[in-house]
């Protein structure tokens, strides 16, 4: 059975961090939740904006530069750059304090997704996972060519492994172009479209869709979807199983119960539980 579209979001631009600004699709009020997904925003940072020193606890983030780079610190010592096509997978666990600044002049571009975790996982410890442009495996058919952040997709599977299992797939589709993915029953999905003019195609009907716009798409076991304007056309597909389980969010943080996040508050207050070497550090 095809997925159509159930619902059409348009993000629009907000101010975030300090003085950068982000498209918000999933996290706001017209879309607050997809489980296992809580938050997708597409940054356009320049110097000296950017996102610096703050604290997660209890999700993952997913960082892809489409443009530009981004220097990561955080007060465990890690440090590094991503650059275009590059990929930061940070299950933040049971704390991370870090920060998130341009390492490049002139816009610095690219989409950042928060996945929820479930209960059992929200206190490990905290783990990267980061994949150059030329490690995201890829493969083209018909005139739609697609990055395989995770999952698989036209016979080739992401070498990242994702706690919540998820697809996370980057199509660039020539005009004219159609392709199916499959996508597992019972999972949740959506497209974001980042450039150019896209149909979801159900039974001959065609939902069409330009920049800028999320589709969250109905179940079904596959999406078609065809490129129908001039140029080509530039999008995310991502779908990801529902963890089913209670989320109480406060900004940064994201538990299960309102207890949960008082004693995650305590703690980031105290400099415990994870948080230990929040009170000393500041990155560079």
């Amino acid at each position: 059975m095809q997925r159509g579209v159930v619902q059409k979001v348009l993000s629009v631009e907000q101010a975030e961090g300090r003085g950068a600004r982000v498209r918000r699709s999933i996290g706001r009020k017209e879309l607050r939740r997809l489980d296992p997904f809580l938050l997708l925003d597409e940054f356009r940072v320049r110097q000296p904006a950017g996102f610096p020193d703050h604290p997660h606890r209890g999700f993952e983030t997913v960082t892809y530069m489409l443009k530009g780079s981004f220097h990561h610190q955080d007060f465990c010592g890690h440090s590094g750059v991503i650059r275009k096509g590059d990929l930061q997978w940070m299950t933040a666990g049971r704390g991370v304090v870090h920060s998130e600044m341009p390492a490049s002049d002139g816009d610095n571009i690219g989409l950042q997704l928060w996945i929820n975790l479930p209960a059992s996982q929200k206190m490990i410890e905290p783990v990267y996972q980061e994949l150059l442009a030329s490690q995201v495996p890829s493969a083209t058919s018909g005139g739609t060519t697609v990055k395989v952040i995770a999952g698989e997709s036209m016979g080739v599977e992401s070498p990242v492994r994702t706690r919540t299992p998820v697809y996370y797939l980057d199509f660039q589709q020539e005009p004219g172009a159609k392709f199916t993915q499959e996508v597992p029953r019972d999972w949740n999905a959506f497209i974001y479209v980042l450039t150019g003019t896209i149909s979801v195609v159900v039974d001959e009907e065609e939902s069409e869709s330009g920049p800028h716009h999320t589709l969250v798409l109905s179940q079904g076991d596959s999406v078609k979807v065809c490129n129908t304007g001039p140029d080509t056309a530039h999008f995310v597909l991502i779908a990801g199983q529902p963890i089913g389980e209670p989320v109480v969010q406060d900004g940064p943080f994201v538990m299960n119960t309102r207890e949960e996040i008082r004693q995650t508050l305590q703690d980031y207050s105290d400099a415990k539980n994870g948080f230990e070497n929040a009170r000393n550090w500041k990155s560079a």
